[in-house]
């Protein structure tokens, strides 16, 4: 059986799933890369570092935002999300951010001698000094498909 997913589930993907991928475009050139994220009231929150990214999508704010749960080949949910991105630069917004992705990854990690990479996880306070780019794309549409054999 081959559907769609309800706004219920495809919340629920949105708030327990960790990677998605951006897909955001400017200058004749898309560019898609995967990300660690938390998901929190309609945005979706990221950390990152000056890139290809981040330059694309200071350009052209407008992007899209997928993430998938497979089971097997057919058995899967995707949902495709729509938005704007918003670069975090107000301490109280950047601080909201980092306490966000925090409470996500700490949730995932269960132990936390884990590291989802090297910059994982990283204390609230003196936000200010942590580096990278903290952001958020506000969902403006949404929409899920899925799979069950």
């Amino acid at each position: 059986m081959f559907g769609d997913l309800n706004n219920q589930a495809i919340e629920h993907l949105l708030k327990y799933q960790l990677l998605g991928h951006i897909g955001c475009h400017a200058n004749d050139k898309t560019y898609i890369v995967p990300i660690c994220y938390a998901y929190d009231d309609g945005c979706i929150y990221g950390r990152t570092f000056e890139g290809m990214k981040i330059r694309i999508m200071r350009e052209n704010p407008k992007v899209c935002f997928q993430l998938e749960h497979v089971e097997s080949m057919g058995k899967w949910q995707s949902v495709i999300c729509w938005g704007e991105f918003e670069e975090l630069t107000d301490k109280d917004k950047r601080d909201k951010g980092i306490k966000v992705l925090q409470n996500r990854v700490t949730a995932i990690m269960g132990d936390k001698n884990l590291l989802v990479s090297n910059h994982w996880p990283f204390a609230l306070n003196d936000s200010d000094y942590k580096e990278g780019i903290i952001f958020c794309i506000h969902i403006s549409e949404k929409t899920g498909k899925f799979e069950m054999i």
